[in-house]
């Protein structure tokens, strides 16, 4: 029985690793920057991306619940990209405020929500995008 469960999780460990970029469990929310923004963007169809900085208040509400949804929900991705370290990629899709959050279907973005909302609302927010 133990070596049935072993192989169990052998299995499901690489599938999630297959799914995800880096290895990361599905359920994680993915650091993304210049470096690994579009490949996440890519290898995922429905994503919701955290725009957040270090010094801001609201974002620090908003972090621990899309830890949250991250582990909710299987059928997206999560990720948190810094704005000051990654500037460009924040101008790019005109971020004026955090924290906002952006919901990207096969790599384009569809919708955003700006400022702190409590996790009722979010996930309000996330399931409308996927419906």
């Amino acid at each position: 029985m133990d070596e049935l469960e072993q192989i169990k999780r052998k299995k499901l460990k690489s599938m999630a690793e297959k799914m995800n970029i880096g290895g990361n469990n599905v359920s994680e929310v993915v650091k993304v920057n210049d470096g690994n923004f579009q490949e996440f963007l890519q290898k995922n169809k429905n994503v919701v991306v955290d725009f957040w900085a270090e010094w801001c208040g609201p974002c620090r509400l908003v972090s621990p619940v899309v830890e949250e949804l991250a582990k909710e929900y299987d059928s997206v991705a999560f990720g948190k990209l810094n704005t000051d370290e990654n500037q460009a990629i924040a101008a790019s899709f005109g971020i004026t405020a955090i924290p906002t959050l952006i919901f990207f279907k096969d790599g384009k973005p569809t919708d955003q929500i700006i400022g702190a909302f409590p996790k009722s609302e979010l996930k309000r927010w996330v399931d409308k995008n996927l419906g």
